[in-house]
């Protein structure tokens, strides 16, 4: 797949190590941009909604994302572009990713908005969106885990993973954004049921199919 057809995901992956670089170095512009509920509704700083989604903690955490961007992002910014056409298949993934990043606030900030210790950044809820946006389309791709030899069905580690940040999340005090992943996990699901429901009772009918097959 040349770089061509996905030049959104390339985007992305440009400004936001430029920009997680420069917070890196200045750390008064990553306390500027970070995801801060407290600050957001007292000092109106709305922008910080957006502007944590570029900046990250340090390099693993920066790695990580763009790593698992590049993997996903690149394959549905494809298969967008071949299913709705090129223009509005480069929007449809603009939405994903970045009303991903914007749904996956929610929560956190529903949660700490009265706390002024609270502040997050990164892109993982965005990230995730794109994540379960391809497990939904493609639930039957192999994906391969640190550690484990072979690859498991996306679906299998969609479902895991959902279980997996809603308990942390739940549990609290691990320093990692947990609900944010979980809330950016939900909206890749629902908007492609959005843009087209039938991939639902697609995924239904391979899960259903898949079970069938092992007991038969």
């Amino acid at each position: 797949m040349e770089f061509q057809y996905y030049p959104i995901t390339l985007i992305i992956i440009i400004i936001t190590v430029l920009l997680s670089i420069k917070a890196f170095n200045q750390p008064e512009i990553k306390f500027k941009w970070v995801f801060y509920p407290y600050k957001i509704k007292r000092d109106k700083q709305t922008y910080r909604v957006i502007s944590h989604m570029f900046i990250h903690g340090d390099y693993m955490h920066l790695f990580f994302n763009m790593f698992v961007l590049f993997s996903f992002g690149r394959n549905m910014e494809y298969i967008f572009g071949e299913t709705y056409g090129l223009g509005l298949g480069r929007l449809h993934f603009v939405i994903l990713y970045l009303v991903g990043g914007l749904a996956s606030s929610i929560w956190p900030y529903t949660r700490n908005v009265d706390n002024p210790n609270y502040m997050s950044l990164g892109a993982s809820g965005a990230v995730s969106a794109v994540l379960f946006a391809a497990i939904l389309w493609m639930p039957g791709q192999p994906l391969y885990l640190m550690f484990i030899p072979i690859g498991i069905p996306a679906w299998v580690v969609g479902i895991l993973y959902l279980g997996f940040e809603y308990y942390m999340s739940k549990k609290g005090g691990t320093g990692i954004a947990h609900d944010a992943h979980f809330g950016g996990a939900i909206f890749g699901i629902a908007y492609i049921l959005f843009i087209n429901f039938d991939k639902g009772s697609a995924f239904i009918s391979y899960i259903l199919e898949f079970i069938s097959n092992i007991f038969n």
